[in-house]
């Protein structure tokens, strides 16, 4: 992504944008924008709006741009400290989304300090004339989603409103694959709880389901402002792109039953985990308290001969002592064969 800024930078542009265009009928007007000049060529009347994207802008960055484009404030201040949570709101004429990006963190296996999945953001100012996209931290790039609304001028030509819509697209369609590829790490954890083998750690079982919370964190906020979009309730969303809203809605909504379900049985994962410690520690304290049961036999037996009395029986016979090995190993063998017929062995 330095690279990306880097190259932006040949025309002077400030080091936060990555690119500066202007559209007019769903076509890229050829050449790159001075950002300064970008506000007065567009003409929203005649078709014509700016696409700028900005990556990790510095207050001062990003201040020039709304000063040139009229931006709220408020929505300024979120998109310079970001770590918002994802939502969807209305100043004036002027729409604000705030996405949180998912990027699944490859790993061998599931353990007690795996990163699973990280996260970034994304905004969106959607307003008369212009769309602002601002990345922050793993958000990808938007390049491709630039090329494809190029290629397809007939959505593009819907104005601001079709980056909205593309934005969101690509974020959600990132958050159903960090789902199907989550789903594997829950099902190998899963088959390894249920396995005959020692219980899984339950610090991997907590772990995982920390970064499940994660991933709840950025994808359940986002449901009530992709159905405002999807339901056409917003003005400034064309009834033709509330159409696609719905879409990246259903998406949405899939993703978001197979996180409920994942936490379900993540949590039923560490439930049966702490069970099958307490089983295994019961089965070890029986053990234990069988061999103790074992080992009290002789011990008693021993004892008792061991006192220095003058009246002890059998002490003068020459069958006395392995009399008494004979009586601790019939005790013994006794005792053991009802441990183990009782499964305490």
């Amino acid at each position: 992504m330095v690279a990306e800024q880097h190259n932006s930078n040949s025309e002077g542009l400030p080091s936060a944008v990555v690119d500066c265009a202007l559209y007019e009928d769903g076509h890229r007007i050829p050449g790159q924008v001075d950002l300064g000049k970008a506000m007065e060529r567009v003409d929203p009347l005649e078709g014509r709006f700016a696409w700028i994207g900005l990556f990790e802008p510095s207050e001062e960055q990003l201040q020039e741009v709304a000063e040139a484009f009229g931006l709220h404030p408020l929505a300024v201040e979120d998109a310079v400290h970001a770590h918002q949570r994802p939502k969807l709101e209305r100043y004036d004429d002027m729409l604000f989304l705030v996405l949180k990006t998912i990027v699944y963190v490859d790993h061998e296996k599931v353990t007690a300090t795996s990163e699973i999945v990280d996260t970034g953001e994304i905004m969106v100012f959607a307003g008369p004339g212009y769309a602002i996209t601002v990345r922050h931290g793993s958000a990808p790039p938007l390049d491709d989603v630039r090329r494809r609304l190029q290629e397809d001028p007939q959505q593009l030509g819907c104005g601001p409103a079709a980056v909205l819509h593309a934005v969101a697209d690509l974020v959600v369609d990132r958050y159903v694959d960090v789902a199907d590829a989550f789903a594997g790490d829950v099902d190998t954890l899963e088959s390894e709880v249920f396995s005959p083998d020692r219980p899984v750690d339950a610090g991997r079982i907590y772990q995982l389901k920390r970064e499940l919370l994660e991933f709840k964190r950025a994808v359940m906020p986002l449901a009530p402002a992709l159905q405002r979009l999807s339901e056409g309730a917003v003005p400034q969303v064309p009834k033709e792109v509330a159409a696609y809203f719905r879409d990246v809605a259903d998406h949405h909504q899939r993703v978001s039953e197979q996180i409920v379900s994942f936490d379900e049985l993540i949590t039923g994962m560490l439930s049966a985990s702490i069970s099958q410690l307490g089983v295994q520690q019961n089965a070890d304290m029986r053990r234990i308290s069988a061999w103790a049961a074992l080992i009290a036999v002789p011990t008693m037996i021993v004892g008792v001969y061991g006192m220095n009395f003058d009246h002890m029986p059998e002490t003068k016979s020459p069958y006395g002592y392995p009399a008494v090995w004979v009586l601790i190993i019939i005790a013994c063998t006794i005792i053991h064969r009802a441990l183990r017929r009782n499964k305490w062995l």
